[in-house]
């Protein structure tokens, strides 16, 4: 049964005009899917990468803050403050990263993804039904 009104088409010049518009949106989702397969791609690596960054400096603050609690006031002790206070603000950058091409970003690009191989479906399905119409004018 057809999903989609294909017996208004009357003449395969109409079906012709419909399959070329179709045809184009086609090729757009087909570069839009590969585009959003390597971006999902990249923002698994990146989820990885940042994931382990962010614990290595969070262990690196707590180590930091150890040492600098057990330093008598002076300058070794201000070097370190100097350290955990570069160190907390890559922590800062590391999580704000996170938010944006960390997991969260790659659940966002996981269902662009998917609802783009949906469209494709439906692009297929429709051009499917346009030619069979077509081919029965």
């Amino acid at each position: 049964m057809p999903n989609y009104s294909v017996d208004k088409l009357t003449t395969t010049f109409d079906c012709d005009a419909v399959l070329t518009i179709a045809a184009s949106e086609q090729k757009n989702l087909e570069w839009k899917k590969l585009s959003l397969e390597r971006q999902e791609e990249q923002y698994e690596k990146n989820a990885v990468g940042i994931a382990a960054e962010l614990v290595g400096k969070q262990a690196e603050k707590a180590a930091l803050d150890t040492v600098i609690d057990n330093l008598p006031d002076g300058p070794t002790k201000n070097d370190n403050i100097i350290k955990r206070t570069k160190v907390e603000y890559s922590i800062f950058l590391l999580e704000n990263r996170k938010a944006n091409y960390g997991d969260v970003a790659l659940l966002e690009k996981e269902l662009e993804l998917q609802r783009a191989g949906k469209e494709l479906e439906e692009i297929a399905t429709f051009i499917a039904e346009v030619e069979a119409r077509k081919a029965a004018i």
